[in-house]
């Protein structure tokens, strides 16, 4: 299933994607959000693809798509995991993921402005798959990882490059947390819906420029492998997000640098997920 959080003029809402529509997922046994969807299991899952036959259909078109977790739990980061991108710095690969954390008040949709606040002069872009946590689990061996996993969606980790790198000490979390620097979306994908986690194409373009294109089988740390590294320090829940890397080219390491500016229009796409865009917008 293709799973969104989308609005209609009121409260957010739950659906899924059929095409060019959105299916309403309400009724009896249908969890009111994508929280407790995924805290609801296969249960509720099952009864989510029930609720497609019967659910309101509205074109794509005349709703607003949301991030599909307003507020997740957590937001685990992981820095330099994809091969080219660590070379592309001029660093080698990490015996151990490097970890930081992205504040879900960051958290936006696509469509929604990236605002630059005016001391932010190196904004950048990462494309990223992120993988959504759908089974509570603590210490999970990497060859039970996967059956952890609830979903798959797109993250633009947005990152305030003088923070993270021109400071001391370096502020990665806080380069990474400010208000609207974590678009997600469109969609949350099912995991039966991906083949293979470790052949995933990544392609990010910025005012229609092809700036970053990659594959997981460059990551330096796979999926399930990020998952039992991560759950043998703290206890992954539902609705958690993993922000598995970005591959190479992005801004700070282009010759020369290429940061983001208000008016640029940052699109993101997998397939099987979709496209997720969003436009920068001088912060008021």
């Amino acid at each position: 299933m293709r799973l969104v959080t989308y609005s209609d003029g009121a409260a957010p809402l739950l659906g899924a994607l059929e095409g060019a529509e959105v299916v309403r997922l309400a009724g009896e046994g249908v969890p009111p959000d994508m929280l407790g969807l995924l805290a609801g299991g296969d249960a509720a899952l099952t009864t989510a693809r029930r609720a497609v036959l019967r659910g309101e259909r509205r074109p794509l078109s005349a709703v607003r798509l949301l991030a599909p977790l307003s507020r997740p739990g957590k937001i685990l980061g992981v820095g330099r995991n994809y091969g080219a991108h660590a070379a592309e710095g001029g660093l080698a690969a990490q015996e151990k993921p490097r970890i930081f954390v992205k504040l879900s008040t960051s958290v936006i949709g696509t469509g929604a402005p990236i605002p630059k606040p005016s001391s932010v002069t190196k904004l950048d872009y990462e494309t990223e798959l992120a993988v959504v946590i759908g089974k509570r689990g603590r210490r999970i061996p990497a060859r039970e990882a996967l059956a952890h996993v609830g979903g798959y969606t797109i993250l633009n980790d947005v990152s305030a490059r003088e923070l993270q790198f021109d400071v001391s000490p370096p502020q990665t979390s806080f380069a990474k947390s400010m208000d609207g620097f974590c678009p997600m979306g469109p969609c949350l994908v099912t995991s039966d819906e991906i083949a293979d986690v470790a052949a995933i194409e990544l392609r990010g373009w910025v005012n229609g420029e092809l700036v970053q294109q990659g594959s997981t089988s460059d990551l330096i740390f796979p999926v399930p492998v990020l998952i039992a590294y991560l759950s043998s320090y703290l206890t992954l829940e539902p609705g958690d997000v993993i922000a598995t890397g970005t591959p190479a080219g992005v801004g700070a390491f282009r010759k020369p640098p290429r940061y983001l500016a208000p008016g640029d229009t940052v699109r993101m796409e997998i397939p099987g997920i979709g496209v997720l865009e969003n436009r920068v917008e001088a912060e008021s």
